[in-house]
């Protein structure tokens, strides 16, 4: 009576255990619906293409347009599975405007030089479909940070203002990404 229990519990777990198996084997030949690996798993999927025209610049510094513009297509090349595009056959445009641009001097040498500089961006931006729903909610971004920099070795305000540039682009792509 005892073999023939045995023989049962044997059975009931091999059968258990091909169950589990066969159900593992169907889990991992399928997978979770809609799964991504990659950079593609953290951007929005129904985003295939952008289109950044150059961002507009109410300041009187004419380039700081065209460099963040320049910057932020780096970032979404490097960084997202989404590919550039023109106007006409882009899913998706992204807008921005540079509303101000300041500088603080906050420490100078004994000749009056600056050394310190404090640079304050103030930048709205936008990301829509083609026919114009919103991908992203419009927002202002603000960045005041310092940034230092010492002509004799070859630095400028233009290169701090380029770090600062970077770090904008970087934040917009981020503003890029889907929620969870």
């Amino acid at each position: 009576m005892k073999n023939r229990y045995s023989s049962i519990i044997m059975a009931t777990r091999r059968a258990a255990l091909g169950l589990l198996l066969a159900f593992t084997g169907l889990l991992l030949t399928t997978g979770c619906r809609g799964y991504q690996f990659g950079n593609r798993a953290i951007f929005r999927p129904d985003i295939r293409t952008v289109h950044v025209p150059i961002f507009e610049n109410e300041t009187f510094r004419q380039t700081l347009g065209q460099r963040l513009t320049e910057s932020v297509i780096r970032e979404i090349q490097s960084r997202t599975p989404y590919q550039l595009a023109d106007r006409s056959s882009a899913d998706s445009v992204l807008q921005g405007r540079i509303l101000s641009e300041q500088k603080r001097v906050l420490g100078e040498n004994q000749f009056d030089e600056p050394r310190d500089l404090q640079i304050e961006f103030l930048i709205e931006v936008n990301w829509a479909t083609r026919d114009g729903t919103p991908l992203m909610q419009r927002y202002t971004l603000t960045t005041t940070d310092t940034a230092s920099f010492i002509p004799e070795a070859g630095q400028s305000m233009v290169s701090a203002q380029q770090q600062l540039i970077d770090e904008l682009a970087s934040s917009i792509v981020n503003q890029m990404e889907s929620g969870w």
